[in-house]
């Protein structure tokens, strides 16, 4: 019953200026519950969830620069499985400060990218733990199957979001292929990678914004953009994370240089 009064009132939900970064996880499955145990959900102060993260250190938020709509609009959860209802896992925290990348691009999308500072650290348990990162400029062959979550829409139509966090499996595209004249034509910088299906219908589009794309066991991708959704001829294109794996560790520990040795407050290169 419940589950039915959220899904009405979540149809009576109007558009507004978060409809720009909305979108979808299509043609995946539900993980078990919070086994995908560093996302984060985004939402919007009226408790609307319109981006993905991961935790990276207990106090910082890794994300897409495209999902700021300003610091009092935000709300984070770690912890969260099913949207709209509360199961005892969650964990709630108000941004301190935004920092995106400095050479963010609206325009071209470059350096997609974004540190939210948490306003009160997020406690680390079963449920929830942090995001192992790649080292600096780590790469990707083609074909590596990479996995991508989210809260987005399930259909190609952007129809309504499900409650149930979701995942798919894609494999890494090759930048080359990325960039022809077939498909992006040049536009994918060497700040970003391509993850997509041959056959289509498996993807990340918009609403899924920020989420992580994990490749053995790290977070190597943040969704940023695409053309359409599930379209194998244009497949989703992600912030590659190990271009600024140094700006992240710099940003997290300028203001905790004196944590640098401490253990466990952030997943260190193995």
């Amino acid at each position: 019953m419940i589950m039915l009064l959220f899904l009405l009132l979540f149809k009576l939900i109007p558009a507004n200026c978060l409809d720009s970064v909305q979108g979808r996880i299509v043609g995946g499955y539900t993980p078990s519950p919070n086994s995908i145990k560093y996302i984060v959900s985004i939402q919007s102060s009226k408790g609307q969830h319109f981006c993905g993260g991961c935790l990276v250190h207990k106090s910082w938020v890794l994300t897409a620069a495209h999902c700021n709509i300003g610091m009092d609009q935000m709300m984070l959860v770690a912890g969260d499985y099913t949207l709209g209802v509360f199961e005892g896992t969650e964990q709630y925290s108000k941004p301190l400060s935004l920092v995106p990348h400095p050479q963010y691009n609206r325009s071209t999308n470059n350096a997609d990218i974004m540190l939210i500072k948490l306003s009160a650290p997020i406690e680390l348990n079963r449920y929830v733990s942090l995001a192992p990162l790649p080292k600096q400029n780590a790469g990707l062959l083609a074909g590596r199957v990479c996995r991508v979550s989210g809260w987005g829409s399930t259909s190609h139509s952007g129809g309504l979001k499900p409650l149930i966090l979701r995942t798919v499996k894609l494999p890494i595209v090759s930048t080359s292929r990325c960039n022809s004249s077939n498909s992006f034509s040049g536009n994918i910088t060497t700040n970003m990678i391509c993850a997509g299906s041959n056959t289509g219908g498996k993807d990340a589009c918009k609403g899924d914004s920020g989420g992580p794309l994990v490749c053995d066991g790290r977070v190597y991708g943040l969704v940023s953009w695409g053309n359409g959704c599930g379209d194998p001829r244009f497949p989703g294109v992600y912030t590659a994370v190990s271009r600024f794996r140094r700006w992240i560790d710099q940003t997290i520990y300028s203001t905790f240089s004196r944590c640098l040795k401490s253990a466990g407050l952030f997943s260190r290169e193995v």
